[in-house]
């Protein structure tokens, strides 16, 4: 067994790097001594087994790349009650091939005013309707015990209004106020304001709130319950660092940065992807790597995977471990609604180009809502125009559009500048709802093949499949958040809705929809846990097949290739592949030539050759 770093060889190993950085944002040898001194502090406290896990995962440093990686997201309550019922539901996720959790936003909030969890009030407690502390601990541990990692939500931007700090700086306390954007001359924020862009200009314009009893203008960039923390302050770093490192002792293995881009604010500047965003990123690169290196980074950065790079930092300067691939979700919608993947292709051929060190967390669905942020310079080539092509993307997906199965909902809706965001859940944008209210065999069965289409397509992308939690059973959306009076100003819970475990029982039942989605999925996800082709350094890359709608990615490793060729279009086709080439059905273990393969719309074929 490798000999263990011990605090001080790990911290001379960074300490220059970290205390120029550190100097060069804050110049402030006293903080930084006092953040040393802390870190040692969190050391000593972690357990003898969170050690051990370092060692085994400083041992083999890319640990998270393995195939057999496979992440599902879940609200907590929604999934299992509470903490204690997601520790008896472990063995369920196992049966789903999942090995990292992400339970999302846990923390204490105030109701009506949490944002999803993430107006955090207290970094230290958990909502108390989840458990405990101590129940987390318990939690992550048993996680452990099955090889299993667990991942949180850590939201660095802001607190929410009823933290112990606004609360202290609403009420004029001066060392409070300075961790947050206090002005009271209102030109300040009227000048932040011309360059700083609206996060929701529908339901929360503007990036300042006035606080009548406070007598000041405070921050908020999200929502007005939500206040910007001033990372120019020291103490907000150093003090964040700190719950950052009370969560990686609690056994946290993987640590969504929430919002990265925003979390450095400089007046005359969109507060955007800074430098001082990537210096603070970098140290905490470095501090997780001194104090807990089994924990590493995720970052949520919602941009195109070529202009997120940025933050996967340098070799020799690494900053975040893992980023969203984003975009790519989008555009799959987009590339199914108009029946063409030259988008998809040309996004996957960028993604395909870059280092093999940059890793990317892929999804179909998430908890949140599916803004069309596409590529519109390139789409208006194809005579797409922006706000229009979102409108009809909002249209198919809502179903409004002649001859779409979809539903959902919208969310944000600017009836000024007609743009908006959309909201549901996958199976239901694949037609399974309109389908199984239709008692339609047929219908509901072209869902279905949709559904795993799409789901294959996310499993042989580069990097780590994230499972949004249902949708291995297809469940539909839940319109019962209307009746909810905290929920109902939020169609994003349109497909946050219970978990609906009656339906899970069906799951085993070959002839059910849920049977048949998650019976497909664990085919798949067991041929991509064994098949060498699916191997971390793989070579991807996508050949041309003379359809605009039918694309097909190669994997190669060893010599040995696979195709997967998805019809996003209504319409059975054929298309040429690889020259003389012959294969065999990963799925049907059937013969197949690749010169010309038939694949039926809206579906796939991964063949090995």
């Amino acid at each position: 067994m490798a000999k263990m770093m011990t605090f001080e060889e790990r911290l001379k190993k960074h300490h220059d790097e970290l205390r120029w950085l550190y100097m060069e944002l804050y110049d402030n040898s006293d903080m930084f001594y006092e953040l040393c001194t802390q870190m040692e502090r969190f050391y000593q406290e972690r357990s003898s087994a969170l050690k051990e896990r370092d060692l085994e995962k400083e041992a083999d440093p890319a640990w998270f790349k393995k195939q057999d990686m496979m992440g599902m997201m879940l609200y907590i309550d929604n999934f299992a009650g509470n903490l204690r019922g997601v520790e008896r539901k472990l063995n369920y996720l196992q049966e789903c091939s999942v090995n990292t959790i992400h339970l999302m936003p846990f923390l204490d909030v105030t109701k009506g005013k949490s944002d999803g969890g993430y107006a955090v009030s207290d970094f230290r407690k958990v909502r108390e309707d989840l458990g405990t502390i101590e129940d987390l601990a318990h939690l992550t541990g048993k996680c452990h015990e099955k090889g299993m990692n667990v991942c949180m939500d850590f939201v660095m931007n802001h607190t929410s209004e009823d933290h112990e700090w606004a609360k202290r700086a609403r009420a004029g306390e001066g060392e409070y106020m300075s961790r947050y954007f206090f002005y009271a001359d209102p030109s300040i924020p009227q000048a932040y304001e011309r360059t700083v862009p609206q996060v929701f200009p529908t339901t929360a314009p503007g990036n300042f709130t006035w606080l009548p009893d406070a007598g000041h203008y405070v921050m908020t960039t999200f929502y007005p319950y939500q206040w910007d923390l001033n990372y120019r302050n020291p103490r907000v770093f150093n003090e964040m660092m700190y719950n950052f490192l009370f969560f990686a002792n609690l056994g946290m293995d993987i640590i969504r940065i929430d919002a990265v881009p925003y979390i450095w604010k400089e007046l005359g500047t969109p507060c955007r992807n800074l430098p001082q965003v990537h210096t603070i990123v970098r140290m905490m690169r470095m501090i997780g790597e001194i104090v807990c290196p089994a924990t590493i980074l995720l970052g949520e950065v919602v941009m195109e995977p070529a202009k997120v790079v940025p933050y996967f930092g340098t070799v020799e300067k690494p900053e975040c471990h893992m980023l969203y691939n984003v975009t790519t979700m989008a555009t799959i919608w987009h590339s199914l609604a108009v029946q063409d993947t030259e988008l998809l292709k040309k996004q996957l051929d960028t993604v395909c180009a870059l280092p093999k060190e940059y890793t990317f967390l892929n999804y179909l669905r998430c908890h949140d809502d599916i803004g069309w942020g596409l590529d519109f310079a390139f789409l208006q080539t194809q005579g797409m125009e922006e706000v229009a092509h979102k409108r009809f993307l909002n249209d198919y997906y809502t179903g409004r559009f002649p001859g779409s199965e979809s539903r959902g909902q919208l969310y944000n809706d600017d009836p000024v500048t007609q743009d908006a965001r959309f909201c549901g859940t996958a199976a239901s944008m694949c037609g399974l709802e309109t389908a199984l209210a239709a008692q339609d065999k047929e219908r509901i069965s072209q869902a279905i093949g949709l559904d795993l289409m799409l789901h294959a397509y996310m499993l042989i992308q580069s990097g780590i499949p994230m499972i949004y939690s249902g949708d291995e059973i297809g469940q539909l959306n839940d319109y019962s958040y209307q009746d909810d009076p905290d929920k109902c100003q939020d169609s994003r819970y349109i497909h946050r809705g219970a978990f609906q475990w009656e339906l899970a029982k069906k799951r085993k039942n070959k002839t059910s929809p849920q049977g048949r989605i998650f019976q497909g999925l664990d085919r798949l996800e067991q041929i991509r846990k064994q098949d060498l082709v699916f191997a971390e350094d793989a070579a991807v890359y996508t050949v041309p097949t003379g359809h605009h709608g039918i694309l097909c990615v190669i994997r190669e490793k060893d010599g040995r290739r696979m195709a997967g060729v998805f019809n996003f279009t209504s319409h059975d086709a054929s298309v040429p592949v690889w020259q003389d080439a012959q294969g065999q059905d990963m799925l049907t273990g059937g013969a197949a030539d690749l010169s010309e393969v038939p694949v039926a719309g809206h579906g796939f074929r991964w063949i090995v050759f």
